[in-house]
């Protein structure tokens, strides 16, 4: 392997330690979703939406392993970023993407 793919690609975090966790300046815009789907669908959007959010801003808070984020943190970190306090069923998907990301 030549040593030039060793190097961090210049998007990949190098930092030791955790960084702050900051708020994003501007929230993004946000969509109608499409008319005409099951209810259930719509849960399930927004339960993947929020356990997303939730993920990058554990990930961004220096949390990169599954068994770090208990419901406890994922919660807080909710609170952080303004977000409704999730479900066991949300902090249960926060894990699994956290775990299958990598």
């Amino acid at each position: 392997m030549p040593a030039a793919a060793l190097r961090p690609l210049p998007t990949q975090s190098t930092s030791k330690r955790a960084v702050l966790l900051e708020l994003p300046y501007e929230p993004v815009e946000k969509r109608p979703l499409p008319p005409g789907r099951p209810r259930d669908w719509y849960i399930t959007h927004n339960r993947r939406l929020k356990a997303m959010r939730l993920a990058i801003a554990l990930l961004d808070s220096g949390v990169y392993m599954p068994n770090q984020a208990r419901n406890e943190r994922i919660r807080s970190t909710a609170e952080l970023i303004g977000v409704h306090p999730p479900s066991d069923t949300t902090c249960h998907m926060v894990r699994a993407l956290m775990r299958y990301a990598r």
